[in-house]
């Protein structure tokens, strides 16, 4: 799915140091299918050890919502496990924001199609506390300008993206959709290469 311009209502997650464990336990890891993987996005904290609904946790909230996940400091930490980025696509979250990510993760959630905008602790911090009094508030993320904005100061951001992951999540492609849109062009680059390589050859018996 394309990801260009998103303007949402945001789920906070006001914690630190949320590891991939938290985000989705290592009991669900056998599966190889990501299919229903969202019903297990922060399983622990959505339901206690009989299974009820724990009406506190955030996603169990229905004044929150939105396809815009807002997270405290040092996100996705632990282990490498795909399956966390599998449970937050699953959900519906296109966009995680937060003011750091660890580097694993934030290659898994671009590899799923999610984009992770890091922003600075103090544009996190409003956020936090203004979605605390309005719910309603929103965020819009501009990719190809790479900017995020709250909507409620219009204060905004810009954020780093690998250009590659930029060009795929604009495009809606995954690396391998990425590299056969290309494939006029590497098997040109092939040719010519080949071409080349010709040319050396009997350049240098010439010479010799």
């Amino acid at each position: 799915m394309k990801l260009n311009k998103l303007t949402s209502t945001i789920v906070p997650l006001p914690l630190e140091n949320v590891d991939t464990d938290q985000i989705v336990p290592s009991r669900f890891l056998k599966a190889t299918s990501k299919e229903g993987f969202g019903d297990n996005l922060f399983r622990d904290w959505r339901y206690d050890k009989e299974g009820n609904i724990v009406s506190a946790f955030v996603l169990n909230n229905p004044v929150y919502s939105g396809s815009i996940l807002v997270t405290g400091k040092n996100f996705g930490s632990g282990s490498s496990r795909e399956h966390a980025a599998w449970a937050i696509a699953g959900y519906g979250f296109k966009v995680v924001v937060s003011s750091f990510f660890a580097d694993i993760f934030k290659g898994n959630v671009l590899n799923n199609g999610i984009l992770p905008v890091v922003v600075s602790p103090a544009f996190l911090s409003t956020v936090f506390e203004m979605v605390e009094k309005n719910p309603a508030i929103t965020l819009t993320i501009n990719l190809e300008q790479q900017l995020i904005t709250n909507d409620a100061t219009g204060d905004s951001e810009y954020f780093e993206i690998n250009a590659l992951k930029k060009e795929c999540l604009l495009q809606g492609l995954d690396d391998i959709d990425y590299l056969l849109s290309r494939q006029n062009k590497i098997e040109e680059y092939e040719r010519q290469l080949r071409i080349t390589n010709y040319e050396l050859r009997i350049k240098k018996k010439s010479e010799n």
